[in-house]
């Protein structure tokens, strides 16, 4: 069953693990990505990894909702892998029309995996990230939740997820330019699944001045919600106790 619950004051703790961040180039067809990984704290609940916001209007794995989530997934027991698109940054290759991304996603998800096969998987994206991240995630076996943030529905549209059996947190600024927050539950509405769709009042497509709030949020959701039963954590082990 869908459901929507609307924020009204952050509950941010700002709790994070200040974890080294590490550099990493992931291999793919046309040759590497350029990633950032941020450990988390073990014992991990799982491993995710984050899509940035569309190639040739800015976006990259630096953009702050893409950062912003990877420190709140950290803190709510994930090692976060967030990495830019063919032809951003330091990565090779060329922008390829929403096709050639989804290939990146797997190849990402496919260099965590190896990582940590033991480890379940999320992927989440933020705008173009969220539809081609959501796209990937919504037919892989071994991906066991997923993010979408900023749902960019006028635009881009979005996959069927129809039959969608992991949870999805969606985060949609009320006032989105491409996708209000109305708009966005009309399309959990007619996608049915185990959907949580949180609308931040007052948010912009960006989540500009909100950012504390969409930090909250996605802790919350994968420390006491629906997140949290798909992603159990392990208890640590106990050693030398008599």
């Amino acid at each position: 069953m869908s459901a929507t619950r609307r924020i009204v004051t952050p509950r941010w703790t700002g709790r994070l693990q200040f974890l080294k961040l590490q550099d990493m180039k992931i291999p793919v067809s046309h040759g590497h990505l350029e990633g950032h990984l941020r450990p988390g704290s073990p014992p991990l609940r799982g491993a995710a990894v984050l899509c940035h916001p569309h190639p040739q209007h800015g976006g990259t794995m630096h953009t702050k909702a893409v950062f912003r989530s990877a420190q709140a997934l950290c803190a709510a027991g994930f090692e976060v892998l967030r990495f830019n698109f063919r032809g951003v940054g330091t990565s090779t290759g060329l922008y390829g029309g929403g096709t050639g991304e989804e290939e990146d996603v797997e190849a990402a998800l496919d260099w965590l995996e190896d990582r940590h096969p033991d480890l379940p998987l999320l992927v989440g994206g933020f705008s173009f990230g969220s539809r081609v991240g959501l796209t990937v995630g919504a037919r892989e076996e071994r991906v066991k939740g997923l993010l979408g943030l900023g749902l960019p529905l006028r635009n881009l549209g979005f996959p069927d997820l129809a039959g969608l059996d992991n949870p999805l947190l969606v985060v949609q600024g009320e006032n989105d330019e491409f996708g209000s927050g109305s708009e966005v539950e009309d399309w959990v509405r007619a996608t049915g699944g185990p959907i949580t769709l949180v609308r931040i009042p007052q948010s912009d497509h960006y989540f500009h001045d909100h950012f504390e709030e969409l930090q909250s949020i996605v802790e919350e959701y994968f420390t006491v919600g629906p997140g949290a039963e798909a992603f159990p954590r392990p208890q640590a082990s106990r050693t030398g106790s008599s």
